[in-house]
């Protein structure tokens, strides 16, 4: 018998009882964009360099036999009997990573060099035939084949590898850990009834006039969701609902359609958790999933708890109702080339997929981006919905990658909404020096000052009053925020004096509601999202809310100033800033003012032309600049700080200590380790050592700056 796995000494797992187990599941997976069969086929052929002598040794005794590549003769097959690039490529890479393709002078790291190797004598491997067979025809699905599409075509091989990095995976989980706690969760039908219930006592009977229009929009959702697969837009003005009302339209979309689950992909971790609570208010905590940074589980210490050990096994591959995540996981795991970040992706087939905040898609990845979500959306039974207030001007880039795509817009009058929910007025105050904003700031009650750098926002902070002053910025750990932001709250719900100078940060979902706002020049969706600050409960007129656009001496970050440049012409003679003619103004100027080249800045629609798969994870970073994490010491982090120091690191650890860290640039870093302030622990990770380096008020310093906030 020839030996698939082996677990302890006696039990053994037979490799035609492998191959024939991840063949069935990994069909199963892609059935769901129309590869059953060849998914089946790559499950069949992954494992066929196990029929070596020299695998069967080392399967035999792997303590003191060298590790053998049992990759290359399945891909050899692939390759070779049937024609077969993309399944080639998806086994060669179901350990390491899918190579690049390579080509006729490629290195043996290439698919095309590995396709060179000698694998006779101990590396043969024609027993695979003794015990197996394959369909060794075309098995493309035929809208590949008839659309000759290079971006199409390396997509698709990176959908098939997800079906047999995924499947391999579960069943060799299976064999060597028995039954795992996986699925158990409800279905969408179930989902939507429990959602009902929720809405119904407000629904049925809303008792004020915003929340009329809130049920107006949550109806078409709820209407509209009755509607078959394809490309949506959700434009809904700050304070209509559409947490809520976008999960009305998935969960009524899924059920009608037959999905599997709803995928929400949010820029900030702030708003994941913050929605992520609202959907577990709704529909229960086990049927949602929050995938990002700020969530790390720790197999050894959370396998006691079998919930939370469902949520942890969950994030590995998607397979749940309701998935929150990051625009970073999201992308980079569609680009990736790597079996952990690609397990889920034969998951993303067949479901809603929500782009909240659709206006942050990053512009430099904009052309990659678009075309992944058209082909999601063409090719894998998807249904994706731009969701924002802020409209993305989008149209143009969908058609221009598949000239039959357009979206259809969920809400009914959209420019009779953003006229009803408009709470403020706006005035353009030009340039102003540091020391009279400062100035006209001390004069107010309550202000909020949102401002473009962490630089800026310490040093309008510094020029003003003590009391009631209060300053924000990613330099604060994620508690200290917190604690900052819930007084902020309490002072202005208690009417008392509230001057608070922001980065970005408090545009995004952070619920606080300020009499005026003023916002330095930025994008116009962040001047929006910063108007969104202001009479945000709608408690006082437009004409007594004000948001001041002001400019200042240093001018606008060279990485913003495409943004400021186009809100500038998009809003001269404006009546109203917030209508859509004015935003679809602002983003057709900020998307075209520089050509193709400003939304593909690496090239990346050139590079995907060939399936050269490691060299196109390479390329694809959202994030381009590495940050390095410090932890601060409190007294309730003592005993995590202490373990910490001792080296010994876990991932539950950093999840505890993930609310008191600061991320920091390699060049602050380095000027921190350097002047004693930080003491470093493991790569890229550091205790703070010196506690007068963080500021109560402002958080970490990052040079010797002169920080009054020590002395409040």
């Amino acid at each position: 018998m020839y030996i698939g796995h082996r677990k302890g000494q006696d039990e053994i797992q037979a490799l035609s009882e492998h191959l024939a187990n991840v063949s069935v599941m990994a069909g199963s997976f892609g059935a769901s964009f129309d590869a059953e069969q060849h998914a089946q086929r790559i499950g069949t052929l992954h494992d066929a360099g196990k029929y070596s002598s020299a695998a069967q040794k080392r399967m035999a005794d792997p303590e003191h036999t060298p590790k053998v590549d049992h990759s290359t003769a399945g891909a050899k097959i692939a390759f070779e009997v049937c024609r077969d690039g993309a399944g080639a490529l998806a086994i060669a890479g179901h350990h390491g990573g899918m190579p690049d393709f390579g080509g006729r002078m490629a290195s043996d790291g290439t698919l095309m060099g590995r396709m060179k190797k000698d694998l006779s004598g101990r590396y043969d491997y024609t027993a695979f035939w003794q015990e197996n067979t394959i369909d060794k025809g075309d098995l493309t699905p035929k809208w590949l084949i008839d659309r000759i599409n290079p971006f199409a075509a390396q997509f698709y091989a990176r959908m098939l590898f997800s079906c047999l990095v995924d499947a391999d995976f579960l069943d060799t989980e299976h064999f060597m850990q028995g039954e795992m706690p996986r699925g158990g969760h409800d279905d969408m039908q179930v989902l939507l009834e429990r959602l009902k219930d929720y809405i119904q006592p407000w629904f049925t009977n809303p008792t004020t006039e915003i929340n009329q229009k809130r049920c107006e929009i949550l109806r078409d959702c709820l209407l509209r969701g009755e509607e078959p697969r394809g490309l949506y837009t959700l434009t809904v003005p700050t304070g209509g609902g559409k947490t809520i009302s976008s999960l009305a339209f998935a969960l009524t979309h899924a059920a009608k359609n037959n999905m599997d689950r709803i995928i929400y992909v949010i820029p900030y971790t702030s708003i994941i958790e913050q929605n992520a609570a609202v959907f577990k208010r709704v529909l229960g905590d086990d049927n949602v999933i929050e995938h990002h940074s700020g969530i790390e589980y720790d197999e050894k210490e959370d396998m006691e708890s079998p919930e939370v050990m469902r949520q942890l096994l969950a994030t590995e591959n998607w397979d749940a109702p309701v998935i929150v995540t990051t625009a970073v996981q999201f992308f980079e795991s569609l680009f990736s080339n790597k079996p952990s970040r690609c397990r889920k992706l034969h998951n993303i087939a067949n479901s809603v997929i929500i782009f909240d905040e659709a206006q942050m898609l990053p512009l430099s990845y904009l052309k990659p981006c678009v075309s992944a979500i058209a082909e999601l959306v063409r090719h894998y039974r998807t249904t994706a919905v731009l969701c924002t207030a802020t409209q993305p001007s989008l149209a143009r880039l969908f058609r221009d990658y598949d000239q039959d795509m357009s979206g259809r817009e969920i809400c009914e009058n959209v420019g009779a909404l953003q006229a009803f929910f408009r709470r403020v007025h706006f005035a353009h105050r030009g340039s102003v020096d540091f020391e009279i904003l400062a100035e006209e700031m001390a004069q107010k009650a309550q202000v909020l000052c949102i401002v473009n750098t962490r630089k800026t926002a310490q040093r309008v902070f510094e020029m003003l009053p003590f009391d009631g002053s209060y300053h924000l910025s990613t330099r604060m750990t994620p508690e200290h925020r917190t604690k900052v932001l819930d007084e902020i709250r309490t002072r202005l719900r208690q009417g008392e004096t509230c001057r608070v100078v922001s980065t970005s940060l408090i545009e995004a979902g952070v619920d606080v509601d300020f009499p005026e706002v003023w916002r330095e020049m930025a994008g116009l969706d962040s001047i929006l999202q910063a108007a969104g600050r202001c009479n945000r409960e709608g408690r006082r007129d437009a004409s007594e809310s004000e948001v001041v656009v002001f400019s200042l001496p240093d001018g606008v970050p060279k990485s913003m100033q495409p943004n400021a440049v186009a809100a500038e012409i998009a809003m001269e003679g404006a009546a109203h800033i917030d209508e859509s003619a004015v935003i679809q103004r602002y983003f057709d100027q900020l998307y075209w003012q520089k050509g193709d080249q400003a939304m593909d800045m690496k090239d990346m629609m050139k590079l995907c032309a060939r399936p050269n798969m490691e060299s196109i994870a390479k390329a694809f970073h959202l994030i381009e600049s590495d940050t390095r994490t410090v932890y601060v010491p409190t007294e309730a982090n003592a005993k995590d700080i202490e373990l910490l120091n001792m080296g010994i690191l876990s991932r539950g650890l950093m999840r505890r200590l993930g609310r008191s860290a600061v991320s920091v640039y390699p060049w602050d870093w380095k000027k921190l380790v350097e002047a004693g302030i930080i003491g470093e622990v493991a790569e890229s990770i550091a205790v703070l050592k010196d506690q007068a380096a963080y500021d109560p008020a402002c958080g970490l310093k990052m040079d010797s700056e002169s920080v009054r906030g020590l002395w409040i």
